[in-house]
């Protein structure tokens, strides 16, 4: 399989997996020292896969998700690494009626190994971010 779109069929993994809650999966997507950026959106940066779905497992675990992710710019910087920006939106619907509506990138780098293409860092930025309100009792 052609490298660009393996890491393109990489990327719907970590989509599909994120929002059907495959922990699982989600972490054999990230290689074991990924560093996750989230600061530009409201986070921290998070180094280390399973500290990363720790995380993820805290703050989203129990929220409905949906990920999209368009446009790839993806360019092979080496035979086993490569780097993209993707264009993302995401939605998000809380227990307690919350939601959210984002608009933004993911950059990333990824790094091969064998066979096989994992995401070694992820900065998330957002151009836009709507809120709905928890719902008042």
């Amino acid at each position: 399989m052609d490298d660009v779109e393996a890491i393109q069929r990489l990327k719907a993994r970590f989509c599909r997996a994120l929002d059907t809650k495959d922990w699982s999966a989600y972490r054999q997507a990230l290689t074991d020292d990924v560093t996750v950026d989230t600061t530009e959106s409201g986070g921290g940066i998070v180094t280390g896969a399973d500290d990363f779905v720790a995380v993820l497992v805290d703050v989203i675990g129990t929220v409905s998700t949906v990920h999209h992710c368009h446009t790839p710019e993806i360019d092979l910087t080496s035979p086993t690494t490569a780097a993209g920006i993707w264009a993302m939106e995401d939605m998000l619907w809380f227990p307690d009626g919350a939601a959210m509506h984002g608009y933004g990138h993911y950059h990333e780098t990824y790094r091969k190994t064998g066979d096989v293409w994992r995401i070694a860092t992820l900065r998330l930025t957002r151009l836009r971010v709507d809120v709905e309100p928890a719902i008042q009792d």
